[in-house]
């Protein structure tokens, strides 16, 4: 298993480490490094501080996470740990799935869409970053099904990108998990579950499959 990035030179070098294709030709992240590193460029722009958090580049302000910048199979994402709140003047911001509470994100496939949105991404930055300093604790958008267990949505509170993850499984999966999560009985045991099946959940797997 390849070494966990430092820096973001290094993701864009090797990946995010969670899988055994770190650093080959396979890893996710190797067509995407133009569009990364242009998205990079314009979020280096703003008052953000560039850091490594869970093996992909995070952008923070006053030790506040802000965004987070990742490459999915078939997209590049600029992702808002507070992106239901923002006003969304562009009407650009997407949900990872439909059970997102908090996480927001700008999906990019192509470098054209980038100098598109260069200004909105910076006032959407500026927003979110304005949005921290205020104070307000996060509210989550109303229209969005809360039908999980206390301790999964605290973590994903805790972890967006594992939020995002979960949000990416397949329906069918997504309920294997609630099921099984829930039936536990005692909140530890809940905690402990969902703990031992994280990395399972990063790879798309169901909680049965090997």
């Amino acid at each position: 298993m390849p070494l966990k990035p430092e820096t973001v030179d290094q993701y864009l070098e090797n990946g995010c480490g969670r899988c055994e294709f770190g650093g080959t030709p396979q890893c996710k992240v190797r067509p995407w490094v133009e569009v990364l590193s242009s998205l990079r460029s314009i979020i280096n722009e703003s008052a953000l501080t560039e850091e490594i958090k869970w093996g992909a580049p995070c952008y923070t302000y006053a030790g506040k996470n802000i965004l987070t910048l990742s490459a999915l199979k078939e997209s590049v994402v600029v992702s808002f740990f507070r992106g239901a709140e923002l006003q969304d003047l562009e009407n650009i911001l997407e949900k990872p799935g439909k059970n997102s509470r908090f996480a927001r994100y700008i999906r990019f496939t192509d470098a054209e869409r980038i100098s598109t949105l260069n200004s909105a991404i910076l006032a959407y930055i500026r927003e979110a970053i304005e949005l921290e300093k205020s104070g307000k604790k996060a509210e989550a958008s109303k229209d969005v099904s809360l039908e999980y267990p206390e301790e999964l949505i605290q973590i994903f509170e805790a972890k967006p990108d594992f939020e995002e993850a979960f949000s990416a499984l397949t329906p069918g999966r997504q309920r294997g998990y609630l099921i099984y999560f829930s039936s536990a009985k005692q909140s530890k045991t809940k905690v402990a579950r969902i703990k031992k099946f994280m990395p399972k959940i990063f790879e798309g797997k169901g909680w049965n499959e090997r």
